[in-house]
């Protein structure tokens, strides 16, 4: 999986990079379709914006997460992939 972390108006330290690497071993133990990820980071005034698009064997998926500190929009970004990734799983297991 190809991993692309993009912060606009804001620095991407080593800290955060390796935080969300860490987060997303969750993502590729839950699905082996995950092809390329490309997050984006972003403030604007006090709010922390994280946003994923998340290339799959057969689908797209984008997912966005709003909070007041980017830890915590990192760590609500990585729940909602995980279960749209679960649920785009199970979808093409029940097609299958």
């Amino acid at each position: 999986m190809n991993l692309k972390i993009t912060g606009l108006h804001l620095e991407v330290t080593d800290a955060i990079r390796n935080r969300i690497a860490e987060k997303m071993e969750r993502i590729n133990r839950h699905s082996d379709d995950v092809i390329h990820t490309n997050i984006t980071l972003s403030v604007e005034k006090t709010e922390h914006k994280a946003a994923a698009h998340v290339h799959l064997a057969g689908k797209d998926l984008h997912v966005e997460a709003l909070s007041s500190d980017m830890y915590a929009a990192i760590d609500a970004l990585i729940d909602k992939l995980d279960r749209a990734v679960l649920q785009h799983k199970e979808k093409s297991k029940n097609i299958r």
